[in-house]
């Protein structure tokens, strides 16, 4: 493990050919972002972080939007930046807070996130001190199975195949979890980080079905040390076909190099995999960072521009 992640701290500060529409103009992310405004959706900011309106309420997810996945400057380097910049978000109602591991619990982006007296929290077990501690006063903590209202929005914490740690004393001191997120006439997932395991099937028969499910696809190589924590693109097909996914979204990839599958890897294989499941191919969503889209059908709006 140790040679592991010193290898790969390494390779996360090499350049990265990014391939055209992999990130959208923050200008174009930004106009569309603001039609949009009173519709629900969903952004991609990079890896996995989201910005939903669900309900008229603004929910962002583990929002890693500055530059090392580690303390300080130690750490990969994301290679693209956050499809729209902290500056330019809209005021969040929701912050949701899958685990404490660097690359979905990003301290300076906490530290720059307007309004925190305003922001409800909701984090797994035990880290509500974390960000207390750091100026934001509405925090909840919930247990897998318990849930909480924000308004019109019910978030429920599910049990994920994961772990967590902050530093070397921490191991798993902390909960970690997916989220079941239900609007008025949307009910999302968001895995956070997770493994494949039978526990999503029991998801699926309690909570499911979900109109759309935003699962990790990337940070899977060397399987011997990944698959106890990372699910493959295959797995996160099946992840998706186990707790009753409409329309799977492949996040956590193309934005920070963290593992040794080749960057732009897990989405070719996700579609096939999904094709092989038997999703359609507009239930597949491999988004641009930046790139927003109605829940309602999966489509991008139009650039009024």
């Amino acid at each position: 493990m140790l040679r592991f992640f010193t290898r790969m701290t390494r390779q996360g500060r090499v350049p990265v050919d990014i391939p055209d529409g992999h990130v959208l103009p923050q200008s174009q992310a930004i106009a569309t972002l603001r039609d949009m405004q009173g519709c629900d959706s969903i952004t991609w900011l990079g890896h996995a972080s989201f910005l939903i309106r669900l309900a008229g309420k603004t929910i962002i997810t583990d929002p890693y939007l500055t530059d090392y996945a580690g303390p300080g400057r130690f750490g990969p380097k994301r290679f693209v930046d956050s499809g729209i910049a902290i500056e330019n978000l809209p005021p969040i109602d929701i912050l949701l807070i899958s685990h404490n591991h660097y690359d979905h619990l990003d301290e300076e982006t906490l530290s720059r996130l307007p309004n925190k007296e305003q922001i409800e929290v909701i984090a797994p077990l035990r880290l509500g001190a974390f960000f207390l501690k750091r100026g934001f006063q509405r925090v909840t903590e919930l247990d897998w199975d318990e849930q909480t209202c924000v308004g019109p929005v019910t978030v429920t914490a599910l049990p994920v195949v994961h772990w967590s740690r902050r530093n070397a004393r921490d191991t798993n001191r902390t909960l970690w979890a997916g989220f079941s997120i239900c609007g008025a006439d949307q009910h999302l997932f968001f895995g956070g980080d997770s493994a494949y395991g039978e526990v999503f099937r029991s998801i699926g028969e309690r909570y499911g079905p979900f109109d759309a499910a935003m699962i990790g696809i990337g940070a899977y190589e060397p399987r011997k040390i990944m698959r106890a924590s990372h699910a493959s693109p295959e797995e996160a097909v099946q992840i998706g076909k186990d707790i009753g996914a409409r329309a799977i979204i492949g996040m956590h990839w193309g934005t920070v190099t963290l593992t040794e599958e080749p960057v732009f890897e897990p989405p070719r294989r996700f579609l096939a995999a999904g094709a092989q499941q038997g999703y359609r191919q507009e239930d597949l969503w491999v988004m641009a960072i930046g790139e927003t889209r109605l829940l309602d059908s999966g489509q991008s709006q139009p650039d009024s521009n």
